[in-house]
């Protein structure tokens, strides 16, 4: 797949990773006869259809001209029970093959207790040197907490997120690829990891595009974080970062805000792909603290934005700085069928909200108070409808 080395506007163009990832399914599929996906009944609405252009749903049963897309050997293993489907995918797994699952990631949690066995049996297996080495378990979450435009409250929930970032047994990456090119980098990542769990969170929606292949290779191989420079300023006097598709979209509009109302502002936004245990970074490429501090600064404020819970970061980036420079934003279980700015403002986690951040860092309330009506504008014409006023 040719992917761009260069992007002259970021984040002009909009592309979708859920897209990306179904082409990167189909082209493993194709070249892989052991490669097995294993969904819900959702491949099609999360975007990831694309396999189907390189094999089909397994099915048994007799067909009517109508079906699409089913045959006895299919490699696509569609079935409403997570539960199952993980079983399947470990057994799989563990049988030599390669494969993935997906879900929404409201459901995701439900196999929580699966994967705390599954994550023991890998812990156990790395001391009898007679097993051998086993695919990644690579488990791909989408439609999120922060894009559930009609289905609501009961589809918002980044759980699975905060149970397996606890587990001290480090062999749990979390990845957080900020656009559709860094889903490609993921999911190169993602094929060529052994023995660890891998779980990807991201978009179907179509979201701008920021960085380049290399960008994306580099944060991962690294130490799972990097500086954009497009929108960042030497000897920076305040510290964005953002772990996630859409958080990072609104942190990087507040930085844009910010700089349009007080141009001598010195900003810096740091991109986190992965995390780990107690770290930034993958389970091979932890964050060390001087490498923080080369990122982070060792004294300025530092204004974070996650996909998921607030502590969760949070609790991360307390391993590396004092508490009192963190102000960590994210999903705090506020959710509802609404509209996508105003889901993000009703968690504090809109670009309103962290240009608020800023502006109170900079010692501006009068900038502050006006970014606030603009969040009260837009709740008020929302009302009336229905869409978002910015």
């Amino acid at each position: 797949m040719n992917l761009p080395d260069k992007i002259e506007q970021p984040g002009t163009d909009k592309f979708s990773s859920a897209r990306m990832f179904g082409t990167l399914l189909r082209d493993e599929a194709a070249k892989n006869p052991n490669f097995f996906l294993f969904s819900p009944d959702e491949t099609m609405s999360n975007k990831l259809d694309a396999i189907f252009e390189a094999t089909d749903r397994a099915w048994a049963e007799k067909t009517l001209p109508q079906d699409k897309y089913l045959q006895p050997d299919g490699r696509v293993i569609e079935l409403l029970s997570e539960n199952a489907l993980f079983a399947m995918l470990a057994g799989h797994i563990f049988s030599g093959g390669q494969g993935a699952m997906t879900s929404y990631e409201g459901f995701f949690p439900i196999i929580a207790s699966q994967l705390d066995q599954h994550l023991k049996f890998l812990a156990q297996s790395k001391d009898l040197p007679w097993r051998p080495d086993y695919a990644a378990t690579n488990l791909l979450s989408t439609s999120t907490c922060w894009r559930q435009d009609h289905n609501g409250f009961t589809h918002q929930n980044p759980t699975l997120i905060s149970s397996l970032l606890a587990k001290p047994n480090n062999l749990v990456n979390c990845l957080f690829p900020i656009d559709d090119i860094a889903s490609a980098a993921a999911w190169e990542f993602m094929q060529d990891s052994r023995n660890v769990v891998n779980l990807a969170t991201f978009n179907k929606t179509d979201e701008p595009r920021w960085i380049d292949i290399n960008h994306a290779r580099f944060q991962l191989i690294s130490v799972g974080c990097s500086i954009f420079q497009f929108i960042s300023d030497p000897d920076p006097e305040i510290i964005l970062a953002a772990a996630g598709d859409i958080v990072s979209k609104e942190t990087i509009y507040a930085a844009q805000i910010a700089k349009q109302e007080l141009p001598d502002l010195r900003l810096r936004f740091i991109g986190i792909t992965a995390l780990s245990y107690q770290a930034i970074g993958t389970t091979e490429r932890k964050l060390n603290q001087q490498d923080f501090n080369n990122y982070f600064t060792t004294d300025q404020p530092i204004i974070a934005n996650f996909h998921g819970y607030p502590e969760t970061l949070r609790s991360i980036l307390t391993h590396y700085a004092n508490p009192d420079r963190l102000d960590v934003h994210g999903f705090e279980e506020q959710g509802s069928t609404t509209t996508p700015l105003d889901m993000l403002i009703r968690n504090r986690a809109s670009r309103f909200d962290l240009a608020i951040a800023i502006f109170n860092q900079a010692g501006r309330p009068d900038l502050a108070e006006k970014y606030q009506q603009k969040i009260t504008e837009n709740t008020e014409h929302i009302k009336l409808h229905g869409t978002d006023k910015y």
